[in-house]
């Protein structure tokens, strides 16, 4: 490991400007304007791969926004790993919250500040230069693959059938990722699990303008108050979600799990204090890590309607809108979700209204085994890097191309990922410790080694 980290000490600062340039553009996936930027970030990352030492590295168009895909095969009866990352990113909005400007990266208090420094900009480049490093020495152990979209945030709707058309170029024995994070800098973790995702939009319209709130209020239904009524009306006094069907797939972890579960450190009080809450709230009979890494939840995204501006307006409007997500855990079906919500929403629509959901995405959930060579080679590189076993965890979060790659291309995927909760991805300044950055560079190249093995 001294050899890693000389060589990381040595090029940090140019791993750092390189990685400000790639979060310098706005690559946006889920506005228009930002097509060009889309383009720009491919060729920017198409460049670093190749300036690391990938052999073939080219940018491949999609009904959407392009993937990059690089590799590096070194011998063809070795091992195959593939990379898998994203190159766009969340809206940043509102700009207001932000400390420094979103896409002008800049370093504070020991943090990288930017859009995508974590998510995923800041860990796909640590795969770009734990790869240039492992071809500086001589010594990449198997076969690597990059494989880099541009839709992650927008639900990959076009990378599913970039696999199934694309299946020879993209084959390999396990798919990498980092786009999750640890439990902790002081506890290494590896998520085994992902939820899954329904995303809705919903519209309620009431009369066929906006009206004189005295002359109409109390005589007209409301959109905006009808909405409010219909989305609390989702969830009942315990926090489990009233649609009818909802839970019928939900597997109960066994209490022998969630035993194990609650051996990982949690402090709920830090955990407050982050997000400046004074009490948690969520499923009745669940604690809070349960609550998000194995139980269902339904929450309000956005809603709108109505006159939002400065000052007042006495108007009953005529429309409003809300998103809505719905998480998932293993064995729920987004599809099958989708299809419950819209029911059940449009059936308690109450008479004077008008009622329409569509979805904007979704995807599965996953499980990844503990006893699969790509578990055991991380967790011997999170040991040799860390100095204590990587503890099993599964996280709230939902990556939904995950779960089609197994389909698809028949592999397993590892999710060694080294953010953390404080790192305020999809949100106003967003972080990413330069400690866990440089971390990553240097437990990436020993996965490598130790799967190489484990394959041999």
């Amino acid at each position: 490991m001294e050899e890693i980290n000389s060589y990381i000490e040595e090029n940090k600062e140019r791993f750092l400007e390189e990685l400000f340039g790639l979060i310098r553009i706005p690559s946006v996936s889920s506005k228009s304007e930002h097509k060009p930027d889309m383009r720009k970030a491919t060729e920017y990352i198409k460049k670093s791969l190749t300036d690391a030492g990938a052999d073939k590295a080219g940018v491949f168009p999609t009904d959407g926004h392009p993937v990059v895909f690089a590799e590096k095969i070194i011998d063809p009866a070795l091992p195959v790993v593939m990379v898998y990352g994203h190159y766009d990113v969340q809206p940043a909005e509102p700009l207001d919250l932000w400390k420094s400007p979103p896409f002008e990266p800049e370093i504070r208090d020991g943090k990288i500040w930017g859009r995508g420094a974590d998510d995923d900009k800041g860990q796909l480049f640590m795969h770009v230069k734990a790869f240039e490093y492992l071809m500086s020495k001589g010594t990449l152990p198997c076969n690597v693959k990059f494989m880099i979209e541009g839709e992650e945030e927008i639900g990959s709707p076009n990378l599913g059938r970039f696999c199934e058309a694309n299946a020879e170029m993209l084959k390999c024995d396990v798919i990498l990722v980092s786009d999750t994070s640890m439990i902790g800098r002081d506890t290494p973790s590896i998520t085994t699990g992902l939820r899954g995702l329904s995303y809705m939009e919903v519209e309620v319209t009431g009369p066929n303008r906006d009206l004189h709130s005295g002359l109409y209020g109390g005589a007209v239904a409301n959109p905006v108050n009808i909405l409010a009524r219909m989305i609390a009306s989702l969830t009942d006094e315990k926090n489990r979600i009233t649609i009818p069907g909802f839970y019928d797939d939900v597997i109960e972890v066994s209490p022998q799990e969630r035993e194990e579960m609650a051996k990982a450190p949690f402090d709920i009080e830090k955990y407050k204090k982050e997000i400046d809450v004074d009490e948690l709230d969520g499923e009745s009979g669940y604690s809070t890590m349960e609550r998000t890494g194995i139980r269902p939840s339904l929450d309000v995204n956005g809603i709108w309607g109505g006159y939002t501006g400065e000052g007042a307006k006495t108007i009953l409007p005529s429309k409003a809108f809300a998103k809505i997500s719905m998480r998932l855990v293993p064995n729920q079906y987004s599809k099958k979700i989708d299809e419950l919500f819209i029911k059940h929403f449009e059936s308690i629509a109450p008479a004077g209204v008008k009622v329409s959901a569509r979805v904007l995405h979704g995807g599965e959930g996953y499980v990844s085994p503990v006893d699969h060579p790509a578990y055991r080679a991380a967790s011997k590189a999170y040991e040799d890097t860390f100095g204590k076993k990587p503890v099993p965890f599964r996280s709230g979060g939902s990556i939904p191309i995950i779960s089609l790659f197994e389909n698809v291309l028949g592999v397993k995927s590892i999710l060694m990922g080294f953010g953390l909760e404080s790192d305020a991805i999809h949100s106003p300044n967003e972080n990413f410790p330069l400690w866990n950055f440089y971390k990553g560079i240097e437990t990436i190249p020993l996965f490598y080694k130790y799967y190489a093995q484990e394959m041999m």
